[in-house]
């Protein structure tokens, strides 16, 4: 099974347009800000820091998930949506035969979401990875618990 989270692209580069408009806006109404505090600087200074917080909250969530079960292995890989196709300054990948999946977990916070799994490789203790999935659909990821769930049982046969 194949799946990815890649029409995300466009939501998240229309959410960076709306932060950069914002962040515009207010610039251009900044003294409509200065009843919250009377230093400028204070104000401006909170402004700039809730901009920045929200900023990188958005940086920080927003990843490219793709999972492939085809064949003999699996591949999970968690990267950068922006600029990813220029750098992989972000990107974490990994690739293990269906028999060395010991476990795998869903984890739900607030606003984001990870899936982590456990292989055993042949030589050496298991390994925990965590991928971040929390823009990829719930439906996709129901799919991709059914297909953890189906190799684990498979592995517990053997």
């Amino acid at each position: 099974m194949r799946t990815n989270n890649k029409h995300v692209k466009n939501v998240i580069i229309s959410v960076y347009f709306i932060l950069i408009v914002f962040a515009i806006l207010l610039a251009t109404v900044f003294k409509a800000f200065s009843t919250l505090t009377e230093s400028s600087f204070l104000t401006f200074s909170l402004i700039v820091l809730g901009f920045a917080v929200l900023f990188f909250l958005v940086h920080f969530i927003s990843k490219y998930f793709e999972y492939d079960s085809d064949g003999l292995k699996v591949k999970i890989t968690n990267k950068g949506l922006l600029l990813s196709d220029y750098f992989n300054y972000r990107e974490k990948t990994i690739e293990f035969e269906k028999a060395h999946l010991v476990a795998f977990k869903y984890k739900d916070y607030i606003f984001y979401k990870t899936l982590v799994v456990v292989i055993k490789p042949s030589k050496g203790a298991p390994k925990k990875s965590v991928f971040n999935v929390t823009l990829v659909s719930r439906k996709k990821r129901k799919y991709i618990k059914q297909s953890l769930s189906k190799m684990i049982k498979h592995n517990q046969k053997t």
